[in-house]
């Protein structure tokens, strides 16, 4: 690299590439480092060229490394970037487009040669590489200065100080991402790093005091949505692929992505990863989750967390001062507006996650909207495609739905929330309908995916969980979503035979079997099932018990398949629960019969409406409504009985990095 325009290939033979890792020391100020990063590079056009670009540094780097302890030109090559640092505040408002362009391509280079090193060597090992330093002969050196701390120090001054502008996007954006390659030791130890020089640099040493205007900082990356500009004078975003701003960095990101999900990724690959048009945004978004994630030390909790946790909206004019530390202000409208748009990807979706489990300031602005539509939606997209997606990024959609049902506010005003032409459900033309009942059809559309392709039990639950949340507050349910419900209960009790007929079959003993044959466990099977089963009938129930007169649509569909219901009404699970329905089909079964025979469905509709309203609310026996709320003191999954009960049913959730499956009791 050096003055003219660099490609790929130019690497290797570069002369000033070549001195700087070789073994002859050059002071950091000498002009040839003004000639180093005074250079262009020509960007690649898509992930593979990107690929090429690091595969052609690894050797360039692992020379460095054992010129180093000689050279010290590691050390040399970030005292000249922290020394442009200290001017880059007033380079920005003198419009010092050269000064910038520069240290950008000083930070650019020791960002490549650091993805080589932490792959290459621990974190004390990385430490001596900034120690190193040119000596004389027979002389020897007590240095003092932290040279790794230091850049991380700056890295995040940086970020904070400096003004998001065009000319500064670019610095801005490795800044952030050299972070995220600090933080990706985690990406080569399967257990959870709870210690580390780095990760005390941020927790403990002089970076403790930024902590909140970083987390704000990188907030408003976010919000904020920036482009990568059109031109600049070392990258650019590239129409057909991500370009050297995205390309290099999402190696990284991506990989250190994958350990956060547990190895996964909220979408299928595709060009979508590589044509990010967001960058800055993007990699600030996952710079925060990674910081708000680190374990909590031995002696201090996860400052980063803390700050997710408590910041306050700007509109708040409360004077009483906050107890948790590193608080403040955001606009909390602008956060709203970003996490609506933004939720085809999973980080998003864990940014809301993470905001409506931990922070109960932004969890209590969300379900105070009246456009809750607008965040409700592209959850219920995510959901609606769920074979498009990863089960990561599924289990937290339904954990928001989940934490947004725990508000009966909520489930009241989805059902007056009324949607049209809802383009991306396919399934059939629903020219309007309530949000509520949108959200019904998408729930149940998942169930029965997860019955035929994953059979995943622990997804039924979130899915049926949700729906017991609802169930007491169902109002004027759309007709196609009370026939999904009954529907969805027929496919549950045709299982339930099919199990049922296989586990006597097993009892009897397959032809030609001998006594070592190892049978299905079909009594698990059964169990299974039924649990699913007494849970939709404890849906129904809390909707006929709580809402019968509001949802002639559903007791029009229950009545048109009743037959389901005779093979539970004796049988021991299911005697309880079977009471009012039994109830509620005597009653109406008797209205239509008085009606006379050959009745138009505008007449039976007509007698079902008056029938509810006729129908003593004293023959229903009150139902023990279910509220399925996350506990997030003990990070469990709880079920809450409205009626006073003294039951409480508590399943243990499995701490897991960032993302929180839902387990199910026996006791729903």
């Amino acid at each position: 690299m050096g003055a003219n325009t660099s490609q790929v290939s130019d690497l290797s033979e570069s002369q000033s590439i070549r001195t700087l890792i070789g073994p002859d020391a050059i002071s950091e100020n000498e002009p040839f480092w003004n000639q180093l990063i005074s250079f262009t590079f020509t960007s690649p056009t898509c992930s593979a060229d990107a690929k090429l670009l690091e595969e052609a540094v690894v050797p360039l780097a692992k020379t460095l490394i054992q010129n180093n302890p000689r050279s010290g030109n590691f050390g040399a090559l970030v005292r000249v970037f922290l020394s442009r640092t200290k001017e880059l505040k007033i380079s920005t408002e003198c419009q010092d487009q050269l000064f910038i362009w520069q240290a950008h391509n000083a930070l650019f280079l020791v960002r490549c040669l650091l993805k080589v090193f932490i792959r290459q060597m621990n974190e004390e090992e990385l430490h001596l590489q900034f120690s190193y330093q040119e000596r004389a002969p027979g002389t020897y050196d007590s240095i003092c200065e932290d040279l790794l701390e230091e850049l991380v120090c700056n890295l995040v001054h940086l970020i904070v100080e400096v003004p998001l502008l065009d000319i500064t996007y670019n610095i801005l954006f490795e800044a952030v991402t050299t972070l995220l390659v600090l933080l990706s030791y985690q990406l080569f130890h399967k257990e959870v790093l709870r210690e580390g020089l780095i990760y005390s640099y941020l927790t403990r040493g002089r970076c403790l005091s930024l902590t909140s205007r970083l987390v704000k900082t990188l907030l408003y990356n976010f919000i904020r949505q920036e482009k990568c500009p059109a031109a600049t004078h070392v990258l650019q975003t590239q129409s057909d692929g991500g370009g050297l701003l995205y390309g290099l960095a999402s190696g990284v990101a991506s990989g250190l992505w994958s350990v956060f999900t547990l190895g996964g990724v909220g979408s299928r690959p595709g060009a979508e990863h590589d044509q990010n048009p967001l960058p800055l945004s993007n990699q600030s978004l996952l710079l925060l989750l990674v910081l708000a994630n680190l374990t909590d030390g031995p002696d201090c909790p996860n400052p980063y967390r803390q700050a997710v946790t408590c910041f306050k909206n700007t509109q708040d004019s409360s004077s009483i001062p906050s107890p948790q530390p590193h608080t403040f202000q955001i606009n909390f409208n602008s956060l709203y507006t970003a996490l609506c748009e933004q939720q085809k990807s999973d980080q998003v979706t864990l940014l809301l996650y993470t905001l409506l489990h931990q922070n109960s300031n932004m969890r209590t602005y969300i379900l105070s909207r009246t456009d809750m539509e607008n965040l409700v939606l592209p959850i219920l997209e995510i959901l609606y495609h769920v074979e498009e997606r990863n089960s990561h990024h599924v289990y937290m959609a339904l954990i928001i739905l989940l934490i947004l049902t725990e508000d009966d506010t909520f489930n009241r005003s989805i059902h007056e929330v009324m949607l049209k032409n809802i383009s991306w459900y396919t399934e059939r033309v629903l020219t309007e309908i309530s949000l509520g009942s949108l959200l019904i059809l998408v729930v149940i559309r998942t169930i029965q995916f997860n019955m035929t392709r994953t059979r995943d039990k622990y997804l039924h639950t979130n899915c049926l969980a949700a729906l017991a949340n609802m169930s007491a507050q169902f109002r004027n349910l759309h007709q196609y979503a009370a026939q999904r419900i009954i529907s969805l209960f027929a496919l549950l009790s045709k299982k339930h035979n099919k199990v049922l007929e296989q586990a006597t079959q097993s009892l009897r003993g397959p032809l030609g079997a001998d006594d070592t044959t190892v049978l299905p466990d079909y009594a698990q099977d059964l169990n299974v099932i039924e649990e699913v089963i007494r849970m939709m009938l404890e849906i129904i129930n809390s909707c006929l018990s709580n809402s019968l007169h509001h949802n002639p649509n559903l007791l029009y569909a229950l009545l048109y398949k009743r037959e389901l219901f005779e093979q539970f009404r004796s049988h021991p699970s299911f005697q309880d629960i079977m009471q009012n329905l039994d109830t509620v089909i005597g009653f109406f079964s008797q209205r239509l019969e008085q009606a006379g025979s050959d009745l138009s469905v505008e007449r039976v509709q007509e007698v079902i409406k008056k029938g509810a309203a006729a129908l003593p609310k004293e023959r229903l026996k009150v139902s023990t409504q279910i509220v399925v709320i996350i506990d997030r003191k003990t990070n469990s999954f709880k079920t809450r009985w409205i009626n006073n009960s003294p039951a409480d049913c508590i399943t243990q959730l499995p701490s897991v990095h960032t993302y929180i499956r839902c387990y199910h009791g026996k006791n729903y």
